[in-house]
């Protein structure tokens, strides 16, 4: 059973239903370089303040990050592969591929596969982003590699990408979030 396969815990809010802090989170957002209010935002409105200050992280990430856009975007899917988190992995799926990621690559990490195509800079990622998730800690190598190619600043954010797409997918997944109208989930849960 996957997670969206209950009904949403915190629903969408009618403009009626927000606070006056809460429709001003929502204009700061959609002031910036994105496009719609969905996703985690949904869920994160019951916290205003606590999603005004998170959403301007996920923008420096997503938009401003010194991994550059295409490793950015292929970092999220190995996050939202490891949460099995449908909407992360439906809203960065297609950005990856216009960005560049290999369909095959993208292929394997949905079926929680080590990618055969990943370029030098993605097996970087792959391999500081894996053993993070599953080690809670990096290896002196994978850390050096991934400091050669990135930088000091480059291994901070990647860290930082690890932890804040980790908790979009944390909280989506405890609040059921919904997937957009019409979506399906491209992604099947691990065997338990």
């Amino acid at each position: 059973m996957t997670v969206q396969s209950q009904a949403d815990r915190l629903p969408p809010l009618s403009e009626e239903q927000c606070s006056p802090k809460q429709l001003e989170v929502i204009r700061e957002l959609l002031g910036g370089p994105r496009t719609k209010f969905r996703g985690p935002f949904v869920p994160l409105l019951r916290s205003p303040e606590l999603l005004s200050r998170l959403q301007k992280v996920g923008e420096y990430l997503r938009f401003n990050n010194t991994i550059g856009f295409k490793n950015s975007e292929f970092a999220v899917l190995l996050v939202a592969r490891y949460w099995t988190q449908p909407i992360e992995w439906h809203i960065h799926h297609s950005l990856a591929l216009e960005a560049g990621v290999n369909a095959e690559t993208v292929e394997s990490i949905s079926q929680g596969c080590r990618p055969k195509t990943m370029t030098l800079e993605e097996t970087a990622i792959y391999e500081f982003i894996q053993e993070l998730q599953n080690n809670q800690c990096v290896s002196d190598s994978t850390w050096g590699n991934a400091k050669e190619l990135f930088g000091e600043q480059g291994v901070i954010d990647m860290i930082a990408h690890c932890g804040y797409y980790s908790l979009m997918a944390m909280v989506m997944n405890a609040c059921r979030t919904a997937l957009p109208d019409g979506a399906t989930s491209e992604l099947t849960s691990f065997p338990i």
